[in-house]
């Protein structure tokens, strides 16, 4: 994949006095777009960035990743030129998943971790793939996608009613649906980083048990905080989410 890094990452609030990048890893069908509304919620000296995967965005001439072990390998390099400094690593939905793999391949190589690791709504990596995971699905219709993507994935508003837009978005989905469903665990993985995992309240997809299950692959501090809504909890948590995140008020080099 040869996306360059103004491409690859996308620099949303870069204040020239920033101590500490929030660097964010996209959910399944998503782009960067999601996360542009966080730059009034950030506390000061507080970058934020986005990493774009393949095929979407600046990134749309390459090809999308088949595999997972494809996308991990983009992402992890995409996200340590990503932060020039500490940094705290979030990801949601199949982005948690994605976010923890990138973690325990940083550790693993030496590289500059994250002080502290956060996954938004998703299960624990170490249960696999469980049909539970699997949603939305790859056999369900593009109606089913895009009714989907309407109400449960932060659709841009400027896709809404464009045909092209929308189909475009579809497959895009569909892509990510074929990388999410070759995810796998490393047996043994465990991230030595800090740990917050937020879950929604009403998130069908999520176990009850969750944050327990989460639990047993940190060896650092772990916190478990369930906040209001689904999967994407509800708008206004959505808008404010890094206010829910204590490791960006930390002082630097300082897990929370």
């Amino acid at each position: 994949m040869n996306g360059n890094q103004d491409t690859k990452v996308i620099r949303i609030h870069s204040p020239q006095d920033a101590t500490r990048t929030l660097v964010c890893l996209g959910f399944c069908g998503g782009g960067t777009a999601a996360y542009h509304q966080w730059s009034h919620s950030l506390p000061p000296r507080t970058a934020l960035a986005a990493v774009c995967y393949p095929g979407r965005e600046g990134r749309f001439l390459e090809d999308c990743a088949t595999h997972w072990d494809e996308l991990a390998e983009d992402a992890t390099a995409t996200v340590l030129s990503a932060a020039e400094g500490p940094y705290v690593l979030f990801g949601h939905s199949m982005g948690g998943w994605m976010a923890f793999e990138v973690a325990t391949r940083i550790e693993r190589s030496g590289e500059r971790a994250p002080e502290t690791l956060v996954v938004s709504s998703c299960n624990a990596p170490d249960r696999g793939l469980t049909p539970r995971d699997m949603f939305p699905a790859r056999q369900q219709t593009d109606a089913e996608l895009m009714t989907w993507m309407k109400t449960h994935g932060l659709m841009p508003e400027h896709v809404l009613g464009n045909p092209d837009l929308e189909e475009m978005a579809v497959e895009l989905m569909r892509a990510d649906i074929k990388v999410r469903d070759t995810f796998h665990y490393t047996p043994g993985a465990k991230v030595r980083t800090a740990l917050q995992v937020l879950s929604g309240a009403g998130d069908s997809v999520i176990e009850s048990d969750a944050g327990d299950q989460w639990r047993g692959v940190a060896l650092g501090g772990f916190r478990h905080d369930v906040l209001p809504g689904g999967h994407f909890y509800t708008p206004e948590t959505w808008r404010r989410l890094p206010a829910f995140i204590p490791a960006l008020n930390a002082p630097t080099g300082v897990a929370a």
